[in-house]
């Protein structure tokens, strides 16, 4: 797999994208709140985390929280299960975020984001709905962001890391590789066949579909393609 770590945005100087900024810094702001809960983190995630049971059951499961059990669909996407699964993801979002923010605008570009998570959440649900375990994490939001990428830019250049150092790949090539490897682990947590490490490809899929089929209602502008 090739390690996306910028892109060129020669074409968004001087523009601002504060909704990118707040979801980056939200996501940081929670996962410090996580941190703040010591011994009774695992209680927080029971809480606060998509628990695809509770959906299957229409009610919340203790330890029950102060709000109607389905606003787990927006907390979980804020929340992350460590450092290196908070940090892939708010690269990803700040490399791929500004992109659709710009094309989306702000308001949009917000409202297709927590679409897309509640999308990816539902997709981990249906896949295994009896499931006790917490599903959370902003990938599912952020893959949607990623198919809007896809569509809007997919020949720009993405700086991405390889053993023999950093090249510049067309967008299409490295979230297409990206999703491919998502079906494929999929398909294999599926069958368990293989072990997955508890990633919830479901809800990444999910996400990248919704992200695929929205960003066309949710475009204001027109996306500048490289060439």
């Amino acid at each position: 797999m090739v390690f996306p770590i910028g892109d060129d945005d020669s074409a968004l100087r001087g523009r601002h994208h504060p909704v990118t900024l707040l979801l980056i810094l939200a996501n940081v702001a929670v996962f410090f709140l996580q941190l703040s809960q010591g011994e009774d983190i695992e209680r927080f995630f029971l809480m606060w985390a998509v628990v695809p049971l509770e959906y299957a059951q229409g009610a919340d499961l203790p330890p029950a929280i102060p709000l109607p059990f389905w606003s787990t669909l927006f907390s979980s996407m804020f929340m992350h299960g460590g450092w290196a699964h908070l940090g892939g993801n708010m690269l990803y979002l700040w490399i791929f975020g500004d992109n659709v923010e710009d094309a989306m605008g702000r308001v949009k570009y917000l409202l297709f984001y927590l679409l897309c998570g509640v999308i990816a959440a539902a997709a981990q649900i249906l896949v295994d709905p009896a499931s006790r375990i917490p599903s959370l994490g902003a990938s599912g939001a952020i893959s949607g962001v990623l198919a809007a990428y896809l569509v809007l830019y997919p020949k720009q250049q993405v700086r991405v890391f390889l053993l023999r150092g950093i090249v510049y790949m067309p967008a299409l090539i490295v979230i297409g590789m990206w999703i491919v490897f998502q079906f494929v682990n999929g398909i294999g947590q599926l069958a368990q066949t293989e072990e997955t490490g508890g990633v919830a490809y479901a809800a990444h899929i999910g996400g990248f579909l919704a992200g695929l089929v929205l960003v066309g209602f949710f475009r204001t502008r027109r996306a500048a393609r490289a060439i």
